[in-house]
C-alpha cells in the first residue's frame, strides 16, 4: 500500500486513474478532506490536500513511484509505501489479478 497527497480532488483523481490504467495499481482510494501542517521552505504550512491510499504490490513500487513523482504537481511529492502484514485471500488474488503479478 502506497500513501501520497495531492492538493486537489481533481489532480487526485487524475492520478488515480493513471495509476490504474498503467497497472502499476489495482484500486486508489481518494479520501478528500485530509488537512497537512508540514515545514517547507523554513516555514511551517498549513493546507487542505486529498490522501491517496494506493492498493499496489511491493515489485511494482518503483514503476509506481515514477509515475507518481513525474506526473504529480508537487515538487516534493509524498510517496509512501506502508506493508500489508495479512488480507483476506480473495482480496489479494482480486489484487494480485489485476496487477498481473
Amino acid at each position: 500500500m502506497v500513501l501520497s497527497t495531492c492538493a486537489t480532488e481533481e489532480e487526485a483523481a487524475k492520478l488515480s486513474r493513471m495509476l490504474v490504467e498503467a497497472r502499476v495499481a489495482a484500486c486508489v482510494t481518494m479520501v478528500p478532506g485530509a488537512r497537512s501542517v508540514y515545514r517547507w521552505q523554513g516555514a511551517i504550512e498549513s493546507a487542505p490536500e486529498c490522501l491517496l491510499i494506493i492498493k499496489s504490490s511491493r515489485q511494482l513500487f518503483e514503476a509506481l513511484r515514477k509515475a507518481l513523482e513525474e506526473a504529480h504537481a508537487y515538487d516534493v511529492p509524498e510517496v509512501l509505501a506502508v506493508p500489508v502484514v495479512e488480507g483476506a485471500a480473495n482480496y489479494i488474488n482480486w489484487l494480485e489479478a489485476q496487477l498481473g503479478v
